[in-house]
């Protein structure tokens, strides 16, 4: 249950980049005692996907520009923990017909932990067990994480 304002503590705004210009959406982060609400809304998320499955992960970088988006480094990941432990991985988005929503409560980071840092979705669904990154599969989406 959100707490009795629903407005976002932060808020990313994701942009697809050259191989997947359509994607758009946001994702809101809610500071909450103990824990932070992630939600994603997601739309333009490419239908050649195999599975429908698209790894989500914060990330230590601070800027989606550039193919590939590089300047966004690896998955947020300040307590220098294996994966898929750091408090950066996220559970995959599912896209329906070009969409994507996801709601999940982690306590891995607060909200001031990751202003500044980017929210990044990969082309394919994270396997949870390679290291360091899942296998996600390119960075075909990117936005940064700032204040409302």
């Amino acid at each position: 249950m959100l707490r009795n304002s629903s407005r976002p503590d932060a808020v990313a705004y994701v942009r697809g980049g050259t191989d997947a210009p359509n994607i758009n959406g946001q994702v809101r982060f809610y500071q909450e005692s103990g824990s932070v609400l992630v939600v994603a809304d997601v739309a333009g998320l490419p239908q050649n996907s195999e599975t429908g499955f698209f790894g989500f992960h914060i990330h230590e970088g601070n800027l989606c520009s550039g193919a590939g988006f590089p300047q966004t480094g690896s998955h947020y990941n300040p307590a220098d923990t294996g994966h898929p432990n750091h408090a950066g991985d996220l559970p995959p988005l599912m896209m329906q017909h070009g969409r994507a929503h996801l709601a999940v409560r982690t306590d891995r980071f607060r909200v001031q932990d990751i202003l500044g840092r980017t929210v990044v979705i990969h082309s394919n669904p994270d396997d949870f067990h390679t290291q360091p990154a899942g296998n996600a599969g390119t960075k075909i989406a990117c936005g940064v994480i700032g204040r409302r």
